[in-house]
């Protein structure tokens, strides 16, 4: 008897089938042997990996998890399929195909490590530099650990369909005969275009959760698709909403996923991590599913726990997540896609650190410069340079180029979309690197801001494009095709100095030169400027020699002053405050935390009380002093 034989009958039980509620998709019904898959200890881990990593400490809102998230993929995964069966009977879709693309979207995420994509796009490569690992690798380990360990009968070939339909290419099932529909690996994972049902889930999802909303329809898209050529198209009428679907991609980067904040809390992750990792060995447990299915997010507290000396690094710096300590943002700037590769190898923390030295050694005449202390304590460690790239999709071409589409007179046969079948306006481009500048310690904030714009200004463009010349004269001009209402800018070629004879440059001089290296006018500051912190600046620190100092403040040090005065304390009660005599909490709240009261102010000898002790604003009842003699009897009346 075959391992199929022994699956249950859902039409013949319909007791078996079980709903659940989601936010999103409102109540999904699945079949048993989906549920059989669920409730195991590797697709429970989930709910424990959250969907937006450390978005969460920003967006209030975003603590939803790779959970909730796989059981939407596995939703639409199911129905796309089951339309395209009863749409088109023709393909031949069969109940084995719609049973492995639901669980391909059901298990797509299985192997992501703690935070999401912290862990396989920023903590695996920093400590295993060369070795090529993905979180699709581990959902594959994860799937076979999760069948076998849970004795799930699931034929091979089902198995090799799953996994291949995750990676979204033929692999496992390259020998199956005969061989698996090429447009069902367009569903979980399309690597063709990019427009699947996982980013069909989760641009919805995200939204929703940070309290945002858009006008994007998953149910059109799915009502739309329609296979040609062994491949998924779409309506001409939807062309709108599939561009919705990469703008919406490319929004959610730069406003959620590349936050500035969320980014300096991955880095603050990744170094606790880091210094963990010589005594828990965390990375090499991607290869073990018996180890793996217990790395989530919790790892965190399972570090905060101990009192191994080994790990007070990681406990310190997730201490200063805990207590918004936080890495800050020194500066930042946009730059064209293509100037990438070229920015990672020039700008660098051992180049800005250099810059700053050099930079404070030839004005150290001038005043309110750090000291030669901070100066000297300065040094690459206390540097992030962070480059992030933001795309629709296929990087810095137009998704739009990679769909296809039909028409209602002819539904059998599809089109790329040309000039004039769609909208004429474009964007200038398609991807953008975002750079941004971290310092670990907030001493150095104005220093290493300083550091940077030295290096940038050393720049220019034919430093940067002699590296990306094939790139620039290989590359054609993006393509007219359908986007939002935004006018096609002018397109400069790269290399060119462009001149504004009318606006202003970002050195805010009219008719300057506009380059890509200038800097960013909005966020200059002195050399010697510390960030205040809403959080820090009310928190007590030990004293030092009669001192309070205060943790963030516009200067580096500030001192309160020798006498403190007590709420209720007089001019005869002040109590002097010695360097021998540490300052209690009391004095501290009295400082910090009380608002002065404001001066008693003493009624005027002009208006008399009444028996209550209210102030009275007539002279007399007998109407004296009223206009027209009215009384103040009758006026009260």
């Amino acid at each position: 008897m075959s391992p199929r034989e022994h699956e249950p009958d859902v039409a013949s039980a319909p007791a078996l089938m079980r709903t659940i509620k989601d936010p999103i998709h409102d109540f999904i019904t699945f079949s048993p042997l989906i549920w059989t898959f669920i409730d195991t200890r590797q697709f429970q881990r989930l709910r424990a990996i959250k969907q937006l990593g450390v978005s969460y400490y920003v967006w209030a809102g975003a603590s939803h998890n790779r959970f909730e998230h796989c059981i939407g993929v596995a939703h639409l995964a199911g129905m796309l399929v089951e339309r395209l069966k009863t749409m088109q009977p023709e393909l031949g879709i069969t109940e084995r195909d719609v049973r492995c693309v639901q669980l391909a979207g059901l298990c797509h995420d299985l192997g992501h490590g703690p935070w999401s994509h912290v862990w396989d796009g920023h903590f695996i490569p920093a400590v295993l530099p060369g070795y090529k690992w993905t979180h699709e690798e581990a959902s594959e380990m994860m799937f076979d650990d999760l069948v076998e360990k849970n004795g799930i009968q699931i034929e091979q070939d089902d198995m090799n369909f799953v996994k291949d339909l995750i990676r979204g290419r033929v692999r496992h099932s390259a020998k199956k005969n005969p061989p698996e529909k090429k447009f069902l690996f367009d569903i979980v994972n399309n690597e063709r275009n990019g427009i699947d049902i996982d980013k069909f889930d989760y641009i919805a999802r995200d939204v929703r959760a940070i309290g945002d909303h858009n006008n994007f329809s998953a149910r059109r898209l799915i009502d739309s698709a329609r296979v040609i050529g062994d491949e998924i198209c779409y309506h001409i009428k939807d062309a709108n909403s599939v561009y919705e679907l990469c703008t919406l991609r490319f929004s959610n980067h730069k406003r959620i996923y590349s936050h500035k904040t969320a980014r300096a809390i991955e880095y603050m992750i990744v170094d606790a991590l880091k210094a963990a990792e010589p005594t828990m060995a965390i990375a090499k447990q991607i290869l073990d599913p018996r180890k793996y299915v217990y790395l989530t997010d919790n790892i965190m507290e399972r570090i905060e726990m101990t009192d191994d000396p080994a790990l007070a690094e990681s406990r310190a710096i997730f201490d200063r997540i805990r207590v918004r300590d936080l890495y800050r943002c020194v500066d930042w700037k946009t730059f064209p896609w293509h100037l990438g590769a070229s920015l990672r190898e020039t700008i660098t923390p051992e180049r800005i650190v250099s810059a700053a030295k050099t930079l404070l050694a030839e004005a150290r005449t001038k005043p309110d410069e750090p000291s030669e202390e901070v100066v000297a304590s300065l040094t690459s460690d206390h540097v992030v340079v962070d480059t992030s790239t933001l795309h629709h999709g296929k990087k810095e071409k137009n998704p739009i180029d990679f769909v296809r589409f039909y028409g209602k007179h002819n539904v059998n046969v599809s089109f790329k979309a040309e000039s004039g079948e769609l909208s004429t306006l474009v964007p200038a481009c398609f991807a953008e690197i975002q750079l941004r500048i971290y310092t670990k310690d907030s001493r150095y904030y104005g220093l290493i801001q300083a550091g940077y714009r030295a290096v940038l200004q050393t720049l220019s463009m034919d430093d940067l494009v002699a590296s990306d010349e094939s790139h620039l004269t290989d590359s054609p001009s993006p393509p007219i095709t359908e986007a939002p209402s935004t006018p096609r800018a002018p397109v400069s070629q790269p290399g060119s100095r462009n001149v504004s004879h009318s606006g202003n440059s970002a050195s805010g001089a009219p008719g300057s030169v506009k380059t890509p290296f200038a800097n960013n006018k909005f966020t200059l500051v002195g050399h010697s400027f510390v960030p205040p912190s809403p959080t820090q600046s009310l928190r007590r620190r030990p004293a030092r020699s009669g001192t309070i100092t205060a943790q963030d403040s516009l200067s580096s040090v500030s001192t309160l002053p020798d006498v403190l005065v007590h709420e209720e304390a007089g001019p005869d009660r002040r109590r002097d405050r010695t360097p021998e005599r540490e300052v209690t909490d009391a004095e501290e709240r009295a400082v910090f935390l009380t608002p002065k009261r404001p001066p008693r102010l003493e009624p005027s000898p002009n208006i008399p009380r009444t028996r209550s002790g209210r102030r009275k604003r007539d002279i007399d009842e007998s109407g004296q002093n009223e206009p027209d003699g009215i009384s103040g009897k009758k006026r009260r009346s």
